[in-house]
């Protein structure tokens, strides 16, 4: 099989492997379609170390090509999605309700990490029965890949944020996690979602998916202008998305008294120190509370997700700016490395 592969430092490249073979509490599935994420970047750059060769990615969707012996829910030819995130669903932090710290610190994330990625034409399961959902016929490919990460992460963001039914929220940055934490910050209840950005197109798209209002950074301090919109007081909870110092302070700093500051950001290229504006954080007094998470996986959270699309709840599939050929990944891989093209998110056909 052919499969994109971290080969050095700042490289990847298409490489050949062989198929893998599943264990008997695995599934090898033949991959149908892939997104990029943005994490994959960060870990080429070099934030986490990696063996040249080991496959890359964590987004797709395919058809059980192979099913362990022990793996009792999921037969050779179905349709199925798994998550980003794939836990054991035995160890003492998935029985704690913590599966994606699954045997320790962001344990739960194996692909690329741990072994090799789905960014490939067969890619292995490990815990298939725990993992694997299936995909409702009514959904496509498309939809059904942003469970798989980007869905589920904003998602968690929004749980996280504890946001009151009626409350008011703000999510800055309006990349693919925070795009959908604006979603479904809307869909838990949200009263007044405020999105922070300052491009154009994800201003636009930010609107689209459940914004009511988009403060923009680069007309003037985004705290001043969210407490403007708040009567003076700022928000019920803050949702980091861009995994950056000055996000993460601005939303201690934009968050009312006893509120929840919730980090979904992926803080990997930001330095070894995140620092906390004290006197918004009301000297370690204020009952604000930060929260952080690890986008959840298993089968049960796949298939609430997978309903939400069917049923037509939300809609992420507007995320997807770029479609791609198998054949040209590493041409989609550069554009996320670039940005250009005002690419959010590209989707990939084998």
């Amino acid at each position: 099989m052919q499969a994109l592969a971290f080969l050095e430092i700042g490289k990847v490249g298409l490489i050949d492997k062989p198929v893998p073979e599943p264990g008997p509490n695995d599934a090898v599935i033949k991959t149908t379609a892939s997104l990029i994420c943005t994490s994959d970047v960060h870990t080429v750059r070099g934030v986490i170390p990696l063996p040249a060769g080991r496959v890359l990615g964590h987004e797709s969707v395919g058809v059980v090509y192979k099913a362990g012996a022990n793996v009792s829910l999921c037969k050779e030819g179905d349709r199925v999605a798994v998550c980003a995130i794939t836990p054991c669903g035995r160890c003492e932090y998935c029985q704690r309700g913590y599966s994606s710290q699954c045997g320790g610190m962001l344990g739960g994330y194996k692909f690329t990490t741990q072994r090799d990625g789905n960014l490939a034409e067969y890619f292995l399961v490990n815990d298939a029965d725990y993992n694997l959902a299936p995909i409702p016929r009514a959904l496509s490919d498309e939809q059904a890949l942003y469970t798989t990460d980007m869905l589920t992460t904003g998602l968690a963001g929004a749980e996280n944020a504890e946001i009151p039914v009626g409350g008011t929220v703000a999510v800055f940055a309006q990349g693919p996690v925070g795009l959908c934490a604006t979603m479904t910050a809307r869909l838990l209840g949200a009263g007044l979602v405020i999105a922070v950005e300052s491009k154009p197109d994800r201003k636009a798209l930010a609107k689209r998916v459940g914004a009511d209002v988009v403060v923009d950074p680069s007309q003037g301090d985004p705290v001043e202008q969210i407490k403007q919109l708040t009567g003076g007081v700022g928000v019920d909870a803050a949702i980091e998305a861009l995994g950056h110092p000055t996000t993460f302070e601005n939303c201690i700093r934009a968050t009312k008294p006893g509120g929840v500051i919730s980090n979904v950001g992926y803080h990997g290229e930001a330095g070894s120190l995140l620092q906390i504006p004290l006197p918004e954080f009301g000297l370690g007094m204020s009952d604000k509370k930060i929260r952080t998470a690890l986008c959840p996986g298993g089968r049960e959270r796949m298939t609430r997700l997978l309903r939400l699309l069917e049923t037509g709840r939300v809609d992420p599939t507007p995320l997807t700016t770029h479609r791609f050929p198998f054949a040209e990944v590493e041409r989609a891989f550069r554009l996320m490395e670039t940005k250009e093209d005002n690419v959010i998110k590209p989707l990939i056909l084998y």
